[in-house]
């Protein structure tokens, strides 16, 4: 299994950026994909965006697409997500998830059930 911890959330405001990390340890980092979800109150949790297992192949919410980039460093057992053009909408509490499911040439996990792990969280949040 897999341990992640996120980092990287705060306060900006709309317009801003943000860089989220999730470091992963205690298990084979590259045989999983990775997944940033979010979820505010009230809510359920919902995918913004995901990554193969070898970084080739990404998935984004449409919501943040053209806005968001989901990366990995399978070198640093690490994944990022670059935030920018932030709105006062993506305020929330971000979630790192891994995923046992490598995915496909043209496929990548992305529903909540195709995730196994999870990290603690980290809150965005934006102001306008």
């Amino acid at each position: 299994q897999v341990q992640l911890v996120e980092s990287g959330g705060g306060l900006v405001q709309a317009g801003g950026s943000l860089r989220l990390s999730c470091a992963a340890s205690g298990s084979t980092f590259s045989s999983y994909s990775m997944g940033w979800f979010r979820q505010t109150p009230g809510k359920e949790r919902e995918a913004v965006a995901a990554v193969s297992w070898n970084g080739d192949n990404t998935y984004y919410a449409d919501s943040v697409k053209g806005r968001f980039t989901i990366s990995r460093d399978n070198a640093k057992n690490t994944v990022y997500l670059q935030m920018n053009s932030l709105k006062p909408e993506d305020t929330a509490v971000y979630y790192c998830a891994a995923s046992r499911i490598r995915g496909t040439n043209y496929w990548v996990p992305r529903a909540l059930s195709n995730f196994s792990s999870w990290g603690q969280g980290t809150q965005v949040a934006v102001s306008s």
